[in-house]
């Protein structure tokens, strides 16, 4: 889970796909050039939502951002391949537990409990 303090000059969350269907997202941070615009996402998967900073938000180096990012994974609910029927990867969250500031948290949805 991330910790609240990295996340303290977060302006809003941007969700690029309707979370009402999904059990859980991966959340991690990222570099990014900028404060307000698309995260650029190169890792495994497919971005579904990005964190906006305040305007007033330092840079970790020159023109770098920490951002967070949710992604999922192809074999990810609700449309994989049961990799994670019951259970979850260690950086999911339930979306709607997300907000800017605070960290997502793991709930009985995440973990096919319910």
């Amino acid at each position: 889970m991330i910790s609240d303090k990295r996340l303290q000059k977060e302006a809003e969350i941007v969700w690029e796909v309707p979370i009402e269907d999904l059990d859980y997202v991966r959340e991690t941070i990222t570099l990014a050039g900028t404060r307000t615009r698309g995260v650029p996402w190169n890792g495994e998967g497919k971005r579904v939502g990005y964190a906006v900073l305040e305007e007033d938000a330092s840079s970790r180096s020159p023109g770098r951002f920490n951002r967070r990012v949710f992604f999922l994974k192809s074999y990810d609910r609700p449309d994989g391949d049961g990799t994670y029927a019951t259970g979850c990867p260690s950086e999911a969250v339930d979306p709607r537990t997300v907000e800017a500031g605070q960290g997502g948290k793991k709930t009985p949805r995440v973990r096919a409990e319910e």
